[in-house]
C-alpha cells in the first residue's frame, strides 16, 4: 500500500472495508480478518503445489485444478450455509 496516496476503491471494495470497520473487536473478528487476508493472498497468487502437465507448479486461479475447484466448492458451501441462516 502506498503511503499518503489515496487508493480508488470499487463499490464492492468500499463496502467490504466499511463492513469490516463496523465489526466490534473480538476473537471472532480477529479470526475473520486473518481468514480474509490469507484467502486474498492465496487467490491473488495461488502457487498451488499441484503440478501442471509440463511439471511446473500452477500459478493462476483461473486454472481448473483440483485445489482451486476444492476452494471454490468450499466457498460456495459456506455462502449457501450463510444464506440459509
Amino acid at each position: 500500500m502506498t503511503s499518503g496516496n489515496p487508493v480508488a476503491l470499487s463499490e464492492d471494495e468500499r463496502r467490504l472495508v466499511l463492513a469490516l470497520r463496523e465489526i466490534p473487536e473480538s476473537p471472532l473478528r480477529d479470526l475473520y480478518t486473518q481468514l480474509v487476508s490469507e484467502l486474498t493472498d492465496f487467490v491473488s497468487s495461488p502457487s498451488c503445489a499441484e503440478m501442471q502437465g509440463d511439471g511446473a507448479p500452477c500459478t493462476t486461479a483461473t486454472a481448473s485444478c483440483d485445489q482451486c475447484q476444492k476452494l471454490e466448492t468450499l466457498l460456495e458451501g459456506l455462502r449457501t450455509r450463510l444464506h440459509q441462516g
